[in-house]
C-alpha cells in the first residue's frame, strides 16, 4: 500500500514550500469557483491534469487511473443538474426527468469545474507530504504546535485503524464467522467491526493525549524543528507555473472556444 502511494521520483514541485503551495491552490480554488465560462472550466481542467502528469512524480499509468476516475466525478456532478435543472428550452422530458438547453450547459459547466477542483487538489496532495505541510504551517504561518501535532497524530491513527480493520477481518474469517444479509447482517457488521474499532481508537487517542500531557506538551515557548521549512527559488517557480497555467487556460478559452458561452448563468435568457 505504501509503495502504491509513494511517488517514483521527486520533481521540483515537491521541493516548493507546502504553505505557499496551499495558499496558491486556495486562490486557484476561488478562481475555479468564480468561473462562469464552460470553455474556461474545460481548459482549467486540462491544464491541471497536464500538470499532474508532468509534476506529480508518479508513473503515467497511476496518474491515468486517477484521471479516469474523474469521469465518475464528472457524471455525479453534472447529471443531477442536467436532469433536474430549470430551463425554458426543453429538449427532452419524461416524468420527473427534464433536460433543457440551459440545464444541459450548466451541468457541463458544473462537471468540468468539479474535474478542475479534483485535479488541483490531487496535484497538491501528490506533491506535499502531510508531515512537511504541518511543519511548514507551524514555522511559516505560526500554526500552534498543539493543533498541528494533533492533526498529524490523527492522520497516523487513521492508517492504524485501517490496519486493525484488515487484521480483524482476517481473524474473523479464520474463525469461520459469517454475517447474514439485510438489516440483521448490517447490525452484525456493526457489532463485529465498528464497536471494537471505535473502542480501540478511543483508548489509543487517550494514550496519545496522556503522553503529550506527561511530556508537558503545551505548545508554549520556542521550539526547534527536525524539518526546517524555508522559502526557496522553487516557490517562485511554483507561483509562476500556476499563473502561466491559469493564463493559458484563459487565453485558450478566448481563442479556441468549444461552446462559446461566456456566462452559463444567463445562457438562454432573452
Amino acid at each position: 500500500m505504501n509503495r502504491l502511494l509513494t511517488p517514483s521520483r521527486h520533481t521540483w514541485l515537491h521541493r516548493a514550500n507546502p504553505s505557499l503551495k496551499l495558499a496558491v491552490l486556495i486562490v486557484l480554488f476561488i478562481v475555479t469557483i468564480q468561473t462562469r465560462s464552460i470553455d474556461f472550466a474545460v481548459y482549467q481542467a486540462a491544464a491541471y491534469i497536464a500538470l499532474l502528469f508532468l509534476l506529480s512524480g508518479y508513473p503515467a499509468w497511476k496518474v491515468a487511473l486517477v484521471v479516469l476516475s474523474f469521469s465518475l466525478v464528472f457524471v455525479s456532478s453534472s447529471l443531477t443538474m442536467i436532469l433536474f435543472g430549470k430551463g425554458d428550452h426543453v429538449w427532452w422530458q419524461w416524468g420527473l426527468f427534464r433536460v433543457s438547453e440551459e440545464s444541459f450547459y450548466r451541468g457541463l459547466h458544473l462537471g468540468f469545474r468539479a474535474i478542475a477542483f479534483a485535479a488541483e487538489g490531487l496535484l497538491f496532495v501528490m506533491t506535499t507530504p502531510s508531515v512537511k505541510l504541518f511543519y511548514s504551517l507551524m514555522q511559516n504561518f505560526r500554526l500552534p504546535p498543539k493543533f498541528a501535532y494533533s492533526f498529524m497524530a490523527s492522520i497516523r491513527l487513521l492508517s492504524i485503524v485501517w490496519e486493525e480493520f484488515l487484521i480483524r477481518r482476517q481473524a474473523l474469517r479464520i474463525r469461520g464467522v459469517r454475517t447474514g444479509r439485510g438489516p440483521r447482517g448490517l447490525l452484525e457488521h456493526v457489532r463485529l467491526y465498528a464497536v471494537p474499532l471505535l473502542s480501540q481508537s478511543i483508548r489509543r487517542a487517550h494514550r496519545v493525549a496522556v503522553a503529550m500531557e506527561a511530556k508537558q506538551f503545551s505548545g508554549a515557548g520556542r521550539r526547534t524543528y527536525y524539518y526546517p521549512s524555508a522559502f526557496s527559488r522553487y516557490d517562485g517557480l511554483a507561483v509562476l507555473m500556476f499563473v502561466i497555467a491559469l493564463a493559458a487556460a484563459y487565453y485558450a478559452a478566448a481563442a479556441l472556444p468549444w461552446f462559446g458561452i461566456e456566462d452559463v448563468r444567463y445562457h438562454g435568457q432573452g
